[in-house]
């Protein structure tokens, strides 16, 4: 037998495991992105710096908003069909850990809560892929037809008759 397994080479396997599964079943990155946000915000929190705004009770604000960056990076992560609501208020609690949380976890933790929030709000389960506008008139070329004139002039002439305006034709 020739060939690459005779060789002792194995051929790399197709098969999704189940946690491959799991991951492209949801907007996974934009989760942990958005959980590591509010871990490295609550981490910050016992900097040495006295950046912080004390906020409510004793600074309660400081440790909420990051407990609520997990938690809802924790929802994005095992409850995706409430994306849009987890992500919207996900940005904003990250926007407002820049008052309350030393500067936002110095920055790392309000970007990566941002960035997190809006991976979540732009990701789309089980699209098609998407076709260019060109992609019809190439594969008309390809066929050897003649797809025809794009069709702006006949749509104008269309909509002055809907909107009531004669047009003449030229």
């Amino acid at each position: 037998m020739s060939g690459p397994e005779s060789e002792g080479v194995q051929q790399p396997v197709l098969v999704e495991d189940a946690f491959t599964r799991w991951v492209y079943g949801r907007p996974f990155f934009g989760g942990l992105w958005l959980t590591l946000g509010g871990a490295w915000t609550l981490l910050t929190m016992k900097a040495s710096v006295k950046v912080i705004l004390h906020v409510g009770m004793q600074g309660v604000a400081g440790y909420l908003l990051p407990t609520l960056m997990v938690l809802l990076g924790l929802l994005i992560l095992f409850s995706p069909e409430q994306r849009l609501f987890y992500s919207i208020t996900g940005v904003l609690i990250s926007m407002a850990t820049w008052v309350t949380s030393n500067l936002g976890g110095f920055m790392v933790g309000l970007l990566l809560g941002v960035a997190g929030s809006v991976l979540t709000f732009g990701w789309l389960p089980d699209q098609d892929r998407r076709v260019s506008r060109h992609e019809p008139l190439e594969q008309a070329r390809e066929a050897g037809t003649d797809p025809g004139p794009p069709g702006p002039a006949t749509d104008t002439a269309q909509a002055g008759m809907v909107s009531g305006t004669a047009q003449a034709a030229q």
